[in-house]
């Protein structure tokens, strides 16, 4: 009788366990690493909202040290993924992760140990301006190979870039072309992630790698780069072992499952794939469109500066005029051509503070302003010199006079002007051949003015008026879940 009792305690706890691990639907988990710490974001199938998904676990820590230090980063992964499994009680059904990461973040490691060789360069570290005088002339002679071999107007050539600072480190004193490899932010989480054995290999994807130099519409490395870092006295830059990752994927596509030791460590399951990743800017769109958004949809960014991402059919480039395309990853017809398109101006709602402007008072004009009404006032607030997009003048100056007694009438002509440069940045797209823009999702501060998304919807649509613009708040615009949705992506 007693082994009877005992038999059927056992079977009830069984089938309570597989329903357990069989009521939890199919998950995803994507890190953004951005510069103030990292956050996670959990994601499932939503049977509500059909090919559709909800967040259900999402959190942020702060760096445990300097943003730029490798070490940090990990660690930063690792208690994410802990207070997730608490928080979420199992992790084995997280089908796969994506990272994304600030972009042209990047370090050297060695690909037999995984240790890092040279230490991180951000993304706003600049060869030149931000260089010890000890490196200064390394860094000039980086910036001369670059001009020489990269194309006129291409992205590469920006001194922030990850191509730059692969010919400083080369400069500064010789790579070693059998171990080091350069790696981004999110390339060093991933192969963390997946690596157990003791020649490692850096796997990278298309949006981290395009200021590198990758040919993003031949999806190959081209061959002025080749010749560039053989000119750098790099031997075999792109051949065998290779000092940049020579395994490009699309962001979303797997490139391996965790390892045995992460698995166990952090409560995944062996068969938890790690898919190619993306940068923080991609992963805020994904985040605000989804990931098969139609052309034309846009993302304005309207922080502290204003940032334009776009949808189009086709791909244009114009470093002048600070614009670049990512290849944007078409997960239901992967051969065919998408971009992803836009540029980043330096005017933003940063002026308004700059400009002693409060959130109570700004909430109290805006509800004062016409939203369909001109103002005479026009300027050009950036809070100092230079201008990146949709025009790149180093030497832009601000315009943020004549002053008008009307507190009103100030906020009224500023938001306007910017709305004007937003405009702008979209007229410069279509005119170098984007699709025209449609819907534009907003995500920022800037978002939450509903008077001053109607301005804008108002002002774009007066350029645009074969198309319909609708301007709305992006319900969704933090990276992390974006880059989630990217994880989710492939298994639609």
């Amino acid at each position: 009788m007693i082994n009877c009792i005992c038999h059927l305690l056992l079977l009830t706890m069984s089938i309570n366990q597989g329903e357990s691990l069989l009521s939890h639907p199919e998950r995803f988990a994507g890190f953004d690493l951005g510069t103030s710490g990292a956050r996670i974001s959990v994601i499932e199938s939503d049977d509500e909202n059909q090919g559709g998904h909800r967040e259900v676990y999402s959190k942020a820590v702060q760096w445990d040290g300097d943003y730029d230090d490798a070490e940090a980063w990990m660690n930063a992964v690792k208690t994410l993924l802990q207070g997730a499994s608490r928080s979420l009680d199992d992790l084995q059904s997280v089908k796969s992760i994506c990272v994304s990461g600030t972009s042209a973040s990047c370090l050297m490691v060695n690909r037999k140990t995984q240790t890092m060789t040279r230490k991180p360069r951000m993304y706003n570290y600049d060869v030149i301006t931000s260089a010890e005088k000890s490196n200064l002339r390394a860094a000039k002679e980086a910036i001369r190979l670059l001009q020489k071999h990269a194309p006129p107007k291409h992205t590469a050539r920006a001194t922030t870039g990850s191509l730059a600072k692969l010919l400083t480190w080369a400069m500064e004193a010789p790579l070693d072309d059998d171990t080091e490899v350069l790696c981004h932010q999110s390339d060093f989480i991933s192969m963390n992630l997946i690596e157990e054995s003791n020649l490692v290999s850096v796997k990278s994807d298309w949006h981290n790698c395009l200021k590198l130099g990758y040919d993003v519409r031949g999806k190959k490395w081209p061959t002025w780069l080749e010749k560039c870092l053989k000119d750098a006295g790099i031997k075999n830059p792109i051949s065998g072992n290779g000092v940049i990752p020579l395994e490009i994927v699309s962001p979303g596509e797997p490139m391996g499952t965790v390892s045995k030791k992460v698995a166990q460590s952090l409560g995944l399951s062996e068969d938890c794939v790690v898919v190619g990743g993306t940068t923080d800017s991609n992963a805020a769109f994904f985040a605000a469109a989804g990931t098969s958004p139609a052309f034309g949809t846009a993302v304005t960014s309207l922080g502290s500066t204003l940032a334009i991402k776009q949808l189009s059919q086709t791909y244009i480039e114009d470093a002048d005029r600070g614009v670049y395309s990512h290849r944007f990853p078409n997960f239901l017809e992967p051969d065919s051509e998408s971009w992803l398109v836009g540029g980043a101006s330096n005017v933003g709602c940063a002026i308004l503070k700059k400009l002693s402007f409060n959130n109570e008072e700004l909430d109290k004009l805006s509800a004062e302003i016409d939203p369909m009404s001109d103002s005479p006032f026009s300027y050009y607030p950036l809070t100092k010199v230079g201008e990146r997009f949709p025009v790149a003048d180093a030497n832009k100056e601000p315009v943020l006079e004549p002053i008008p007694v009307s507190r009103k009438e100030y906020l009224h002509g500023l938001l306007q002007s910017i709305s004007d440069i937003e405009r702008e940045g979209f007229e410069v797209l279509t005119e170098l051949g984007a699709s025209p823009p449609s819907t534009i999702w907003t995500c920022g501060g800037g978002s939450r003015n509903s008077m001053w998304n109607k301005m804008r919807e108002n002002r774009i649509a007066s350029r645009f008026q074969g198309s319909k613009i609708m301007v709305q708040k992006a319900e969704s615009t933090e990276a992390s879940y974006g880059a989630a949705l990217l994880a989710a992506a492939t298994y639609q």
